[in-house]
């Protein structure tokens, strides 16, 4: 004898924000701006009933249980970003040399780093904003994907290579992340 065993998580929908589902596309929209995002994986459904979205899956192995969850997660992300949006703050150290950080573009642009004179350059991904004010830098949107990768790419532009990290800190680096 067969048992059918059925796996779901339920993500509540936020008021004010409308939620549409087409052909494993999940279209989020609410006060701060709009996201969409595929979501496709054999065998796991993505479903909307009443206030809720549903994320099941029939006969689940584990692999199957961790995509439901991780689809969970990232469904409870769009929310939390559409609704409030998120923030990533970051701080630039310097022991001698004072860094030049400012915004040009989709880019941002970090010169005497270390005394060097080409500055060096991190991408701005998605529709991330970037303020800089002094040595703290405030990174704000509603996707947390494109916030928290160009967090890393500013973070990854500042690494020393070949010194002692303990003796030269210097670089840019993140000490928030929050709503």
């Amino acid at each position: 004898m067969v048992v059918a065993s059925v796996y779901n998580l339920t993500v509540p929908i936020p008021s004010g924000v409308n939620v549409s589902i087409e052909n494993d596309v999940l279209k989020v929209k609410g006060p701060k701006g709009e996201l969409t995002r595929r979501f496709y994986y054999p065998g796991v459904v993505l479903s909307k009933k009443d206030n809720v979205i549903e994320v099941s899956c029939n006969l689940p192995r584990k692999k199957e249980k961790a995509i439901v969850g991780t689809w969970a997660g990232h469904i409870n992300n769009m929310f939390t970003g559409v609704v409030k949006g998120h923030e990533y703050r970051m701080k630039a150290v310097h022991a001698h040399f004072p860094m030049k950080v400012e915004v040009k573009g989709g880019l941002v642009y970090i010169g005497t780093f270390l005394g060097e004179k080409t500055p060096r350059k991190a991408k701005i991904v998605g529709n991330t904003k970037v303020e800089v004010q002094g040595d703290i830098l405030t990174l704000t949107g509603t996707d947390i994907e494109a916030v928290s990768q160009t967090a890393a790419n500013i973070e990854s532009a500042t690494r020393i290579k070949d010194y002692d990290t303990r003796i030269f800190q210097d670089g840019i680096y993140i000490t928030h992340k929050g709503v």
